[in-house]
């Protein structure tokens, strides 16, 4: 059929597109977990539908073509490869979409660095510029166990607020972006601020902390850079970049 009789149709093109090559690019930096963990991304159109991979496939798997399409209740759409999805994944990530407008893509990972990070007390410390973009704009959610119990979105979402990251204690790390671009570029951020924490702590060198001053600088002057992108005031050069490598490297991800 024609675009004009789908009036959506380039855009949900575009958003599986953006998705697809997020899971691959999550896989190619390494931040993957076998088959668990996701990105999803929400559609346009009032059916509150979202994206998210396939329960089986590896992160290098994922195509555009085959995402599998859900409703906020859990409720399979479109399938193309007859796998279904994973009940924790729905639960996170139903959540996030049905509670913040703003959250075209949420994404989930359990890396090392994460998942370590995640259990120290006092969380991701704003100790370079990595992290000091993330002061102020970041939540934490404690651990109940793997997220099956539907009854735990209203806390997770009551936690998370109205901020663009979250730690899952003892468990991972989430972001959430208006468009799949923001939410690979804060996690591929997060995931380095984590490793960079864990080995200044292991080298056992005292610290230079930066003042609370400097930190609320540093995440007004990143806030304000992704404003500037997701509004379209500055293109997002950085996003045409990683997908330009996925398209020497993986180019069936459109498919």
């Amino acid at each position: 059929m024609s675009s004009s009789a789908h009036p959506h149709a380039d855009e949900v093109q575009r958003i599986r597109v953006d998705l697809a090559a997020a899971y691959r690019l999550i896989h190619r930096l390494g931040l993957d977990d076998s088959i668990y963990t996701h990105i999803s991304a929400r559609l346009p159109g009032p059916e509150h539908r979202f994206l998210i991979n396939p329960y089986g496939l590896r992160f290098e798997e994922v195509k555009a073509g085959n995402l599998v399409t859900v409703d906020l209740e859990g409720h399979v759409v479109d399938d193309p490869c007859g796998l279904g999805i994973n009940p924790a994944g729905f639960t996170i990530h139903s959540a996030v979409h049905a509670a913040r407008e703003d959250a075209l893509c949420v994404l989930h990972t359990h890396t090392v660095a994460g998942v370590a990070v995640s259990c120290q007390e006092e969380g991701l410390l704003p100790l370079n510029q990595w992290s000091m973009q993330f002061h102020g704009r970041l939540a934490y959610h404690a651990y109940e166990g793997i997220a099956l119990d539907l009854d735990e979105r209203a806390r997770l979402v009551a936690d998370l607020g109205d901020k663009p990251v979250m730690v899952l204690r003892n468990h991972g790390m989430l972001t959430c972006g208006r468009s799949v671009a923001e939410a690979f570029k804060l996690m591929h951020n997060l995931e380095r601020s984590c490793r960079a924490q864990l080995a200044l702590q292991a080298a056992g060198a005292p610290l230079i902390r930066p003042s609370a001053a400097v930190a609320v600088k540093t995440a007004g002057q990143y806030a304000s850079h992704y404003d500037k992108m997701e509004t379209g005031t500055l293109p997002d050069t950085e996003w045409a970049a990683f997908k330009r490598m996925l398209e020497r490297s993986d180019p069936d991800y459109k498919e």
